[in-house]
């Protein structure tokens, strides 16, 4: 199992630096969200000041993007990383696409497929040079003339990995992936019993071996060396669980456990704007399923155990700073391996 981190900069300007401390620290790669940046920017920031370190989308937005401007921006960032880019792709919710990125939401599985077809015969042409032929029922690629197409480069294959919560999306990683990104909102039971089961369908229908997938995850993670740290990280992390769970695309985790009415709960409340109540409706049992509660020393140890066999590569949700008393973050990454 590989330990990799996640990090949240305030601005651009500090992306260098805390990747530099995340490669430095011993972890297997970065990984930057698309929430306040852009993150092919960030991307291009933190492999332009590592050298070993691996460096992730987690994930970006796939149909706020063509697959055209997608495959140009992972292409130059494969070349600029000499193979240590790994692009992560996520579908959002309809209410974000079509409120956040005014753009369209339509049969998101059978787009996603495109997409990473689309992708991939984009790159196979930059490449090989093989003509542009992408036929779909929501892309179609025919037109790259020498003046666009930005040829070959070292390391041509870049991973591409899919996010979800629900089995459809794993199912779909399976077929044609070479990652699944589970949802920090998941229980290790779900992972075993819902989404894992689905993946292998998935590797099935294409022939292809579990190796084929890597599965990555982020853990909510409760830690601290005080009760006082204990409750308030306790705390924070059941707001950030009462957040996800009354998405209702995420329902399904909870009603895998019986707790549907949960959901229904937070959800009404998330509709009404009343987003301070939120917390207070998660109940223990549904926070101690979702989260890791461990002492900062037994973090890596409580990480590995819980997720032996059900993930291959692992970070704490909450993002790496270098330095940070609550988490001993070097000692962590050097309890994994690379």
């Amino acid at each position: 199992m590989l330990l990799d981190a996640r990090i949240e900069p305030a601005s651009p300007s500090e992306v260098a630096r805390l990747a530099v401390e995340t490669e430095r620290a011993g972890f297997a790669a970065v990984r930057l969200s698309e929430t306040r940046h852009e993150p092919f920017v960030t991307a291009a920031l933190a492999l332009a000041a590592t050298r070993r370190v691996e460096v992730m989308t987690e994930v970006a937005i796939a149909f706020a993007r063509s697959p055209t401007v997608v495959a140009h921006a992972a292409w130059d960032l494969a070349a600029l990383g000499e193979g240590r880019f790994r692009l992560g792709l996520g579908s959002q919710v309809r209410a974000h696409i079509e409120r956040r990125y005014a753009a369209t939401w339509v049969s998101p599985l059978g787009r996603m497929r495109e997409f990473v077809q689309a992708l991939r015969a984009l790159w196979e042409c930059w490449q090989t040079g093989k003509p542009l032929r992408v036929e779909g029922k929501f892309y179609r690629l025919s037109l790259m003339t020498p003046f666009f197409n930005p040829g070959p480069v070292a390391h041509p294959r870049i991973p591409v990995g899919l996010a979800g919560v629900n089995p459809a999306w794993a199912r779909l990683a399976g077929e044609l992936a070479d990652a699944f990104h589970v949802h920090p909102f998941h229980t290790p039971a779900y992972l075993r019993e819902v989404l894992l089961p689905a993946l292998q369908a998935g590797l099935a229908r294409s022939g292809r071996p579990r190796q084929a997938v890597q599965v990555v995850g982020s853990v909510f993670v409760v830690t601290g060396r005080t009760s006082q740290e204990l409750a308030a990280l306790r705390e924070e992390v059941r707001s950030q669980v009462a957040f996800y769970a009354s998405t209702p695309s995420y329902r399904r985790v909870l009603e895998h456990h019986g707790w549907g009415e949960v959901g229904q709960r937070l959800s009404q409340l998330a509709r009404l704007g009343r987003w301070q109540e939120m917390a207070s409706v998660v109940p223990d049992e549904v926070l101690q399923a979702v989260a890791v509660e461990a002492s900062p020393e037994e973090v890596p140890r409580a990480l590995q155990e819980r997720y032996r066999g059900l993930l291959d590569r692992v970070a704490v949700y909450s993002p790496y700073r270098p330095g940070e008393r609550q988490l001993p973050w070097e000692q962590s990454a050097a309890a994994f391996g690379r």
